[in-house]
């Protein structure tokens, strides 16, 4: 696990984000995503928060937690799944995706997910831009992650500033602590959010990309300018921008646009961050001094690692953005809801029994279940089987409630399982038992699943 103590300032800890935005512009996804997801960068990452933009998929108005998937998602849990990464949850709305994946270590300690959308228009063509957000609190922290597609073209950019503040008064969360996008402690902005480079020539902008000398350029950004006079960017933060503006390129290519409209290179795709200010707490929270006592002692920092683009990938007119960070901060929580224990040898050859415990109260539902999972898996719908829990009543605090498992339903070939035990009121897994390995059943070989072994030999 990569969230690291840091220094001994008595249990802070650091964990690593890693962020992308990328305007798909409809395509089908690359074959490889390794590279764009930095699978094989140390120290590992602990989050992965990806926002795309012109997902092309059967028009959906809004989609939560999916169950037909887009191929975007496909590849991403396919590519995750075998690290260890787990699909916490994705939101749609047209071709806006957000999509969150954590180690299994995290997942108890990320509740409370819920998420919200809101449609912008131009033009009448309403739903073809917005933004969709994903919040949740993470070991106690509420983080929220906003994904924008932002009104097109270089002289819109306060309709842009526009879109985004009523995105950010309409979006509303069924949360008394956190009931708007900046009630939350950190929240992540990011998107194809459709500044441009003002005022610059096509021939300055390019000789100035092609120099390296971004820098050049970073004063007629459109959104650097709004900063200096929109109070509300003043409280975002934003790493500079050291690499190619990712728009707009002919696809395939390291070129920008040859097309006959020769769309000006801009920076249109950016990832912001914003911690919440001291000054924006409110009364109530100032009269809990051990709370605010608590975050001055350990406060909540957020540093960005990197800040680029990977313009190895070519099938959209945008390259990708990455952005990776270090959260640190102090757990609130450190214990899971439940405890899930497995009982005895797991074989298909006999129903199988385990145990769960609830530790600390929470909305438990009589529509919870306890999947089992083979290690590796994808998300939580991809059980091998489940159990409900106990039905006719919400488990009490401590009791500890046995569940049996029909053998017909677990696996006939050996392999290493862990069980999962869902909340439909948090929509997130919120415990695992530790892993286990399941035996390989008689049956198996009965139904020529392996093969026979007699004195060690194979027949």
């Amino acid at each position: 696990m990569s969230a690291q103590n840091v220094g001994s300032t008595g249990g802070h800890q650091a964990f690593r984000f890693h962020m992308v935005t990328w305007n798909v512009g409809t395509a089908e996804p690359p074959a490889d995503v390794r590279s764009l997801l930095q699978l094989d960068s140390q120290p590992t990452t602990d989050l992965y928060v990806i926002g795309l933009q012109e997902v092309n998929a059967t028009p959906v108005r809004y989609i939560s937690d999916l169950i037909a998937e887009d191929t975007w998602s496909h590849l991403l849990m396919d590519t995750l799944a075998p690290e260890g990464y787990i699909k916490v949850t994705s939101v749609r709305m047209q071709g806006l995706l957000l999509i969150l994946f954590a180690k299994q270590v995290h997942l108890p300690f990320i509740r409370d997910i819920q998420s919200t959308y809101t449609r912008t228009g131009l033009f009448g063509y309403w739903g073809n831009k917005g933004g969709i957000s994903v919040r949740f609190s993470f070991y106690g922290e509420m983080l929220c992650f906003l994904n924008c597609h932002l009104a097109a073209h270089m002289n819109y950019a306060l309709q842009r500033m526009d879109e985004f503040e009523y995105i950010l008064d309409t979006q509303e969360f069924d949360m008394f602590n956190t009931p708007q996008v900046l009630d939350h402690k950190v929240v992540f902005w990011f998107g194809d959010l459709n500044f441009r480079i003002a005022d610059h020539g096509m021939h300055f902008l390019r000789s100035s990309i092609n120099n390296g000398r971004f820098n050049l350029l970073w004063d007629r950004d459109q959104l650097s300018m709004l900063k200096k006079k929109e109070p509300i960017l003043q409280e975002f933060e934003e790493g500079p921008l050291r690499f190619k503006p990712t728009y707009k390129f002919d696809r395939f290519s390291e070129t920008y646009d040859t097309s006959g409209k020769k769309r000006k290179p801009a920076w249109t795709d950016r990832i912001l961050w914003r911690i919440k200010p001291k000054a924006t707490e409110t009364e109530d929270e100032k009269r809990s001094t051990a709370s605010s006592a608590d975050d001055d002692e350990f406060p909540v920092k957020v540093t960005q690692d990197m800040y680029t683009c990977d313009v190895s990938y070519g099938v959209s007119d945008h390259k990708p953005v990455i952005g990776t960070f270090n959260l640190e901060m102090r757990k609130k929580v450190e214990t899971p809801l439940v405890a899930l224990t497995v009982e005895g040898i797991w074989s298909a050859d006999e129903d199988a029994i385990f145990t769960y415990t609830i530790l600390e109260n929470f909305e438990s539902s009589t529509f919870d279940w306890i999947g089992l999972y083979k290690i590796g898996f994808k998300s939580a719908s991809d059980y091998s089987t489940f159990a409900w829990v106990k039905d006719d009543e919400v488990a009490a605090n401590g009791e500890v409630v046995t569940v049996q498992m029909n053998k017909n339903e677990l696996p006939l070939l050996a392999g290493d399982y862990v069980l999962g035990y869902f909340s439909t009121n948090m929509q997130t897994l919120i415990a695992f038992s530790p892993n286990f390995q399941i035996l390989e059943s008689k049956r198996a070989v009965m139904e020529g699943l392996v093969q026979e072994n007699i004195n060690g030999l194979e027949k």
